[in-house]
């Protein structure tokens, strides 16, 4: 027995003995230590983390928004803190020339990641109006717009066409040719009410008829319906046997929308000014004992056709995966991604820590700054109280997916669809 006890002590000390002269030899390696040292700072740092944001990772936003920009034949990608559009194209030092267009305008602030920005730079044009030549740069869309962008006055009537130049020698010119064809000034006396319009008409007869100004019996012209139309003719409408009153009133501009694949969702270009126009309504006074006890419409006529407004309405989505991933996973639609994705980017910047007011930069975990029954908007989509996604999960202060069912719910119960709440925040600015 005492021999089996010596000999276990024996094999002790010679273990010890193996494992000292092996830790010796181990912290003599150059890469232990440090190798311990980073395992260490890891696990600490991870601690920290779990700590700092309620034990779980949270939804992190991007510092910076990915814009692409293209400009002079080449495509840039670039990360930006830059606010604005022109705030953007000045760091990238791309200079905007007379005439140059940028879509959307140098205004348009960068909410959004993959945000597109088109430069078009001005080709030389000519403008031509009867024996007038007029040359300037122009990168606009429509030849309203270009004689817009030079500067010149063009009426509403006024004819505009552009002409290709298709040979140089004959046609002595390098430039787009822009054609103005101008209206003739007619002063127009609508049944005792002067005004002033503009027509293509040869004859006193075809104005009428252009705009739609049918004489009835007690009514006539003067002069005659085939007298010629020359500069500032005047022209009277008269009407005899009861009274008539005239107003006039503004014709709304319309709007006309391109969908446009190279802006991005949700953004907007203007690629014509329009006006509004004018129109005459004239009225028959209905008498009773001399006095006026009703009206009845005897003539619409246009003074002034409106002009249209064109807009370019952005159509591209390209939404980053880690935002797609929250909103799948938050039960939203994929048809609806682009609607949610531009109001959260504008509500929050994809912070689900900001309080209503906090710029430039996303807490890292939940501050109580306010009162969360009647304090400011908070989270994704600025909940306001910040309270109201409490009953969607008790992780709502710091979870982005329990923000975004909040913020379904919202959009569905007061606009009845992401879609309508989009065109909501595009109108107003807010939701």
């Amino acid at each position: 027995m005492h021999k089996k006890i010596r000999q276990f002590r024996r094999g002790a000390r010679k273990h010890r003995l193996s494992t000292k002269i092996f830790l010796k030899r181990l912290r003599r390696h150059p890469v232990v230590i440090p190798l311990i040292t980073f395992l260490t700072l890891s696990v600490i740092g991870i601690g920290l983390f779990l700590l700092l944001n309620g034990g779980t990772p949270k939804f992190q936003p991007l510092t910076s928004y990915i814009v692409i920009v293209s400009h002079d034949h080449q495509q840039q990608t670039v990360p930006t803190h830059a606010a604005t559009v022109g705030a953007l194209l000045a760091k990238l030092r791309i200079t905007l020339n007379h005439g140059d267009v940028v879509e959307p305008s140098t205004s348009t602030p960068i909410t959004q990641d993959n945000f597109r920005i088109n430069v078009y730079r001005a080709i030389p044009v000519e403008v031509i109006e009867g024996t007038q030549k007029t040359y300037t740069f122009s990168a606009a869309s429509t030849p309203r717009a270009i004689v817009q962008q030079a500067g010149l006055v063009i009426y509403p009537a006024d004819g505009v066409t552009a002409t290709p130049v298709d040979n140089i020698v004959a046609q002595q010119t390098v430039a787009e040719q822009i054609v103005i064809d101008p209206a003739t000034p007619v002063n127009l006396n609508v049944y005792g009410t002067p005004t002033v319009t503009r027509t293509h008409a040869l004859t006193i007869g075809q104005l009428l008829s252009q705009n739609n100004i049918i004489l009835g019996k007690n009514e006539s012209v003067d002069p005659s319906v085939s007298t010629p139309i020359t500069p500032n003719i005047q022209i009277y409408l008269i009407h005899s046997g009861t009274k008539i009153s005239t107003v006039q009133q503004s014709i709304p501009e319309p709007v006309q929308t391109i969908l446009d694949n190279s802006l991005t969702f949700g953004t907007t270009a203007i690629r014509q000014q329009g006006s509004p126009g004018t129109e005459t309504l004239t009225y028959q006074e209905n008498l009773q004992n001399g006095v006026v006890v009703g009206q009845t419409l005897l003539q619409t006529i246009i003074i002034q056709q409106p002009v249209p407004e064109i807009i370019a309405e952005g159509q591209a989505v390209q939404i980053p995966a880690d935002k797609t991933a929250v909103m799948s996973e938050a039960g939203i639609a994929a048809s609806d991604y682009p609607y949610v994705n531009y109001i959260i980017s504008n509500e929050s910047g994809w912070c689900p820590t900001k309080w209503q007011g906090e710029i430039g930069y996303c807490p890292g975990y939940f501050q109580a700054l306010y009162s969360l029954s009647d304090g400011p908007g908070y989270g994704l989509g600025q909940a306001t109280p910040a309270d109201k996604m409490a009953s969607f999960g008790s992780d709502w202060e710091t979870n982005p997916v329990t923000q975004l069912r909040w913020a379904t719910s919202y959009a569905l119960a007061r606009y009845g669809s992401w879609e309508a709440a989009y065109n909501f925040w595009q109108a107003n600015g807010h939701w």
